[in-house]
């Protein structure tokens, strides 16, 4: 009998979310046929798992950066693709993180063969943090503002930068506690349904965004060159609005988003941007799954009477990047966000613009897995985001290193 067979993430078992690891194993036989099965459980008791069959090398080890996976939730090599593939049993479950301050802890197990894995070999824990070693996180609650505040360790300055998330509402905090975690000071920033703010609200309103900017910028540990705003969906067209109206942003990103207003009226000193116009009767919803297709809800932006929705983003001072899927499924985002690059380099505005084959609305962080579908807490239904697993991955983990080197460029 030779060594106990060891399962080992490198370079250590603890890890930031969004670090990629190796994955190994040794002391199995030369050749030896095995099952890696991967299992993490939500913080509401949701199991989410993926497996992947494997052949050992002739020194009977195991590298997942370099062993193919010959079958199972995935194929080839993936090094991350035990994470990035993981499902819940239940379907239309969404992975995300609402305690920042505790990690995911997926278990990582071997098994003999490629049949019923009823013989476990060895396992390992990876413990995944959404909070960088010293990185605090304060509650803001001042003013009007409802958010989230977190601060890199060190004096700094750090580029300052406000997250906002989409028109499911709520104050998510996992995408703000790793970009500080990066070296940002961010304020994750709660717009609709929390709290007492309505989970539909009538208008919103650019003071709103205005008091979050003033509050960052006099965070000591701030630096005074500007203000970064990024967004994802309904969160992505405020972020447009803010860079646009409001003093004191330098660089936006728009993920999946529009370049004209969504669904809420926008009230700005002296004007309100209307929502562009939309019937829900356009709305598809399927016979099987009972899932809903937003993707024609929405007017025909090329159409001159939707126009005064538009956000007048040429007008801006920032920079702009814009991510979108182009297997998005929610909305014609790669569409949306086209006519608002063009309407840039018109005026020979600075803009980026990067879209994903076979991604999906949900450009989430890297190795959160694809969410094709899933109940949208605000309308009650369960809407579809589109992706394919393998490209949707790649993207995030693509959109997560651009989105912080323009932040570093423009900050």
């Amino acid at each position: 009998a030779g060594m106990a067979v060891q399962v080992m993430v490198l370079p250590s078992p603890r890890c930031l979310f969004d670090d990629p690891v190796q994955i190994r194993v040794v002391g199995l036989r030369p050749q030896q046929a095995v099952t890696l099965r991967a299992s993490l459980m939500d913080e509401s008791g949701e199991l989410f798992q993926a497996h992947a069959h494997y052949r050992a090398g002739s020194s009977g080890e195991l590298d997942l950066c370099r062993s193919p996976a010959l079958g199972g939730s995935y194929l080839g090599v993936e090094p991350m693709g035990l994470l990035w593939s993981l499902q819940s049993k239940t379907p239309y479950k969404r992975l995300a993180k609402r305690n920042v301050l505790t990690p995911f802890c997926v278990d990582l197990e071997v098994y003999e063969g490629h049949g019923d894995m009823s013989q476990l070999l060895g396992k390992c824990t990876n413990e995944r943090w959404f909070l960088g070693e010293g990185v605090k996180r304060i509650s803001v609650r001042e003013g009007r503002l409802k958010a989230t505040l977190f601060l890199p360790p060190g004096p700094g300055p750090f580029p300052g930068l406000i997250d906002l998330y989409g028109s499911g509402g709520g104050l998510i905090e996992y995408r703000a506690s790793l970009l500080a975690s990066r070296g940002f000071v961010t304020l994750a920033l709660a717009y609709m349904a929390f709290e007492d703010i309505p989970t539909m609200p009538e208008f919103l309103e650019l003071a709103y965004f205005e008091e979050a900017i003033n509050f960052l910028r006099k965070q000591q540990q701030v630096r005074d060159t500007g203000i970064g705003v990024l967004g994802l969906s309904k969160g992505a067209d405020l972020a447009l609005s803010v860079a646009t109206f409001l003093p004191g942003i330098k660089a936006a990103v728009s993920i999946s988003g529009s370049g004209f207003n969504s669904f809420i009226p926008l009230k700005g000193d002296g004007f309100t941007i209307p929502p562009h116009p939309f019937n829900l009767e356009r709305m598809k919803i399927s016979d099987e799954s009972g899932l809903a297709d937003f993707s024609d809800v929405l007017d025909d932006h090329r159409d001159p009477a939707t126009w005064d929705c538009r956000i007048p983003v040429e007008r801006s001072l920032a920079k702009f990047l814009f991510l979108s899927g182009l297997d998005d499924m929610n909305w014609k985002s790669d569409l949306y966000c086209q006519d608002a690059v063009q309407r840039l380099q018109q005026y020979g505005r600075e803009v980026e613009f990067y879209s994903y084959s076979g991604a999906g609305h949900l450009l989430e962080p890297p190795y959160l897995p694809l969410c094709q579908a899933s109940i949208h807490r605000v309308l009650g239904m369960i809407v579809s985001w589109g992706g394919q697993w393998r490209e949707h991955a790649k993207a995030q983990e693509d959109a997560w290193h651009r989105i912080q080197a323009f932040f570093w460029q423009h900050l």
